[in-house]
């Protein structure tokens, strides 16, 4: 997990770094572009991205009261997004923000470390169970932007997204000895990020972290790879560039 948490730090300081040196170098272009959208009202735009996901995991007193399973560990991979944009003006430094999206990819996985594996089942000491998962994800953010010099402009956001797994309920997901997580999540987001104005478009950077509140671990039970669980949050790590008109 500490590994995770300094890639955030390394990959935060590098978006920062670049749109400063950029915005350096932009400042000292003296013609401006696209003017006129500092007193747009509203604008569109679509977003590419890559995103890169893990769970939080808090064990249950099932867990400390069993000797078969000696270590339970969940995971995620990552995945790529392709979005829509929209942005409202409210005045001269904040705007509201829609962005759903479509996240491909994000496979969570369930790492489990056995005391004793049972021949009967073709197991081994070493386990790994992998649920695959399409999102749609739905963020709404309150951006607020800096001052633009020339053609360009830092910012800062942060707000709430809905997502639903729409994977959730297929074969694959189903098959007999597969944990079951909840197919909607919520949570709270925050991020940095910088417009480049161009000629004919916007190009915008953006980093984002991403905290779910929800407790997506359905637990069975009966099953011990799931009852190992109590609650299980979902943490997600965002690189898009947006594209606005």
């Amino acid at each position: 997990m500490q590994h995770l948490l300094r890639n955030k730090i390394k990959i935060s300081v590098l978006i920062i770094v670049s749109c400063l040196a950029f915005g350096t170098v932009q400042a000292q272009d003296k013609e401006i572009y696209r003017a006129e959208d500092n007193n747009l009202l509203y604008y569109f735009g679509i977003t590419l991205g890559y995103n890169s996901s893990y769970l939080h995991p808090t064990l249950s007193k099932k867990f400390y009261s069993q000797d078969s399973i000696l270590v339970a560990r969940p995971g995620a991979s990552g995945g790529i997004s392709l979005g829509f944009l929209g942005t409202l003006r409210l005045d001269d430094h904040f705007q509201l923000r829609i962005n759903p999206q479509l996240v491909l990819g994000g496979a969570k996985n369930f790492q489990y470390i056995l005391a004793t594996p049972d021949p009967n089942k073709n197991e081994t000491q070493n386990i790994t169970k992998t649920l695959p998962a399409t999102l749609v994800s739905l963020p709404v953010q309150i951006k607020f932007n800096s001052d633009r010099i020339d053609n360009f402009r830092f910012y800062a956001l942060g707000g709430v997204k809905f997502d639903k797994d729409i994977s959730s309920n297929s074969a694959a997901r189903n098959m007999e000895g597969l944990l079951k997580l909840k197919a909607n999540d919520f949570g709270l987001e925050t991020g940095v990020g910088c417009n480049f104005f161009l000629p004919y478009v916007t190009i915008s950077p953006e980093i984002k972290f991403s905290y779910g509140l929800t407790n997506i671990n359905q637990v069975d039970q009966a099953n011990e790879y799931s009852n190992v669980f109590d609650k299980i949050q979902s943490r997600m790590i965002s690189f898009s560039i947006h594209f606005e008109d």
